[in-house]
């Protein structure tokens, strides 16, 4: 008798832990899901299954958003590629950050149109701030990738800002873009209909996060001993 190949004999237990940690980490949050639904989710009678192919909780973490990020590498390499690469050869520009921005926001929202990638931006939005932009060191699931490449060159189209502002400005807009996707994603999943369509939804954010990351710096503020 021939023996199945993988497609054949279905998902394997590592990913079926992966689809379970999905599900579990947005309806329970990342820091309050319990391993144990997520093991039984997944149909596993072990309850060291998350151990012995994850090591961990994080590893498993790491291997939810590693999947989330490669679907929107795809996406946002082929948006970049569309408008010709403007992360690598367009001047340091607000017009260069805004199609950047744009770039990101759609390559994100691609996740809205299935039930996994609403799960994954539930789960992004609770994560955005250890990508590890504030260090310049990005997350190992980011390194190398567009997305981070993108992200830098946000940066660069800020030359009057002073870099640790420039640093924390370009973390605030992911944590933005991340946190409305994720309430959007929130409203998909609860059936409940949002107060904008789509369209409209994301060019607002991309435009309003252009607003923030190219707002100029504050002043000097009032001297409190007159």
């Amino acid at each position: 008798m021939p023996r199945r190949t993988a497609s054949e004999q279905g998902p394997s237990t590592r990913e079926k832990l992966i689809r379970a940690a999905e599900e579990v980490f947005a309806e329970q949050g990342v820091h309050g899901a319990q391993l144990r639904d997520v093991v039984r989710l997944a149909g596993q009678g072990n309850p060291s299954a998350v151990q012995y192919h994850f090591g961990s909780r994080a590893g498993l973490l790491d291997a939810v958003m590693a999947a989330r990020q490669d679907r929107t590498e795809r996406v946002l390499a082929g948006l970049l590629a569309a408008d010709g690469s403007p992360e690598a050869t367009a001047p340091d520009t607000p017009a260069t950050a805004r199609r950047l921005l744009t770039a990101l926001v759609r390559a994100e929202a691609s996740e809205l149109g299935s039930t996994r990638g609403l799960r994954g931006l539930r789960i992004s939005a609770q994560l955005s701030h250890e990508s590890g932009v504030r260090t310049g060191v990005p997350h190992p699931t980011l390194a190398g990738t567009a997305y981070w490449r993108l992200i830098v060159r946000l940066g660069d189209c800020l030359p009057a800002l002073p870099r640790p502002l420039r640093l924390e400005r370009t973390d605030l807009v992911l944590t933005l873009v991340g946190a409305a996707l994720a309430d959007r994603a929130g409203q998909y999943l609860a059936g409940t209909a949002p107060l904008t369509d789509e369209e409209l939804f994301l060019a607002d954010l991309a435009g309003t996060s252009l607003a923030v990351l190219t707002a100029p710096a504050p002043g000097p503020g009032p001297d409190p001993t007159t």
